[in-house]
């Protein structure tokens, strides 16, 4: 079992009379005098040490009987980097939390996914995290009803369901009990300004990161392969629609020096907790960029990279499937090229959809969709065709897994076991679609273009070798090694 930063009281204290933001997120302090529970860098006169105690998670204070803070509002912090770094049980249970899976399968499909009894993953989650995964994902039901509570006109029977509780007795219970105030309480402390409620299904809301954030590469990099139909730079924002559990959404994202402000019209509020944690794994939002960078500034040759332009995220996806469809699309063909094969492919199998507020027009084509594509039809190689209907096929059959629940080294190895994959294709799955903050691609032409112009190794063994000083944290110097290239991937649109 893993032990967590909230067991070393010392650092939490000192992180505390700091009012350190950057550990938002992987602790809370509880106050025993006065039984509230805030994040480190709460404004307010810090407790005494004796009167602090520190937990792992909002859901195991307010199992505790402690109430958020109305000053910091912990449970908005950013994730713990935790969830999406590790691979274990723990880790893999939370991103399926973070996805919605407790409240649509209850917790025995949350342990089917994981492969796992129902007793392993509760007695797991309760020994690390102080909350079960009930807990764990009641928590995570009061914070979206809050977010729709305070931003939308929506009458509090629509919130209590769109928010996942199953009555509304339950709904004001948790309510009060969490934050200390009633529902109505809540909206008439909200903030005087326009509610978003005047197109069906529509809310802004701010997305927390921990700083620094630089949005050149992530913003560029979605822009500058961004689908037709599917996705698009408009007015500053990167915007694409989504494919979701009760229906599908359209989403706009806009970076800010210390939010994403982010734009969601969803077609059933149900999958509003669901978008938002897709959208926060798109962004690489709970990354701790201080200890990825640190460990990168120790290689001399990697250091003014990272002193120059520090914060960089790893662009990943909102969609696993798609885009392992996508890195198949793009194999040894530009960016261009592997574009417009997708929106071939978007254009003739996906599902349409109105966007009053610009130009998406299709969701991505489903597995099942493109599983039943006729072979002849698709403009590429032969021997790619394979590569993609083996893919498309394995997808749709379920016999291969991309979702947040997978275990990346053996998802991996079955990638590779596939006609026409490599280890770059593999590896830039595992990077983007599986999230692995270690994945490599030792083999792709612009990693090594720069690691010759750095006077790194510049074959893939030899650079393999000199990466392992990276690990964990491999895939953030692919994105500090690929922007020392003009392609437009680096650059923020304008």
């Amino acid at each position: 079992m893993q032990t967590g930063m909230h067991t070393d009281t010392e650092r939490c204290a000192r992180a505390v009379r700091s009012k350190d933001a950057r550990f938002d997120g992987w602790f809370f302090t509880a106050v025993l005098t006065t039984r509230i529970y805030c994040r480190p860098s709460c404004p307010v006169v810090p407790p005494k040490p004796e009167n602090m105690t520190f937990l792992p998670s909002a859901a195991a204070c307010q199992q505790a009987g402690f109430r958020a803070c109305k000053r910091c509002r912990p449970d908005t912090s950013p994730g713990s980097p935790e969830w999406n770094q590790r691979a274990d049980l723990t880790a893999r249970a939370m991103r399926l939390i973070a996805d919605g899976v407790v409240d649509r399968e209850g917790v025995p499909g949350l342990a089917a996914r994981l492969g796992y009894s129902t007793r392993q993953v509760e007695r797991q989650l309760l020994a690390e995290l102080g909350a079960g995964p009930l807990a764990l994902a009641r928590a995570q039901r009061a914070q979206t009803a809050r977010l729709l509570i305070e931003t939308t006109p929506l009458p509090m029977a629509e919130v209590a369901f769109a928010a996942g509780f199953s009555s509304i007795r339950a709904f004001n219970d948790t309510v009060r009990e969490v934050y200390a105030l009633s529902p109505s309480e809540l909206r008439a402390r909200a903030p005087k300004r326009p509610l978003t409620g005047t197109t069906p299904g529509a809310l802004s809301l701010r997305l927390p990161f921990r700083t620094p954030l630089n949005p050149d590469n992530l913003f560029g990099h979605l822009a500058a392969t961004a689908v037709p139909g599917v996705e698009e730079w408009r007015d500053g924002a990167y915007r694409r629609t989504l494919r979701l559990p009760y229906g599908h959404g359209i989403v706009a994202l806009t970076p800010g020096s210390d939010h994403i402000a982010c734009r969601l019209t969803l077609s059933d509020l149900r999958d509003l907790t669901v978008a938002i944690s897709r959208c926060r794994r798109l962004l690489d939002l709970d990354a701790d960029p201080a200890a990825i960078d640190d460990q990168l500034r120790a290689d001399a040759l990697l250091a003014p990279l990272v002193d120059k332009a520090p914060g960089r995220r790893v662009p990943r996806t909102v969609d696993e499937a798609e885009f392992a469809v996508r890195a198949v699309l793009g194999q040894q063909v530009s960016t261009a090229a592997a574009r417009t094969h997708a929106a071939r492919l978007v254009a003739a199998h996906g599902d349409t959809v109105d966007d009053p507020g610009g130009g998406l027009t299709h969701l991505f084509p489903a597995a099942a969709a493109l599983a039943a594509v006729d072979p002849e039809t698709l403009a590429m190689p032969r021997t790619r065709r394979t590569t993609f209907t083996t893919l498309v096929s394995h997808l749709a059959d379920g016999s291969l897994n991309l979702g947040v629940e997978c275990d990346r080294a053996e998802t991996r190895a079955r990638l590779l076991a596939l006609p026409g994959f490599g280890p770059w294709t593999a590896d830039v799955i595992a990077m983007r679609a599986l999230g692995d903050p270690d994945a490599f691609l030792p083999t792709d032409l612009g990693i090594r273009r720069a690691a010759g112009e750095l006077g790194l190794p510049s074959t893939p063994a030899a650079l393999t070798a000199r990466a392992a000083a990276w690990r964990p944290w491999r895939a953030y110097a692919v994105q500090y090694l690929w922007a020392t290239d003009s392609h437009p991937i680096n650059f923020l649109p304008v």
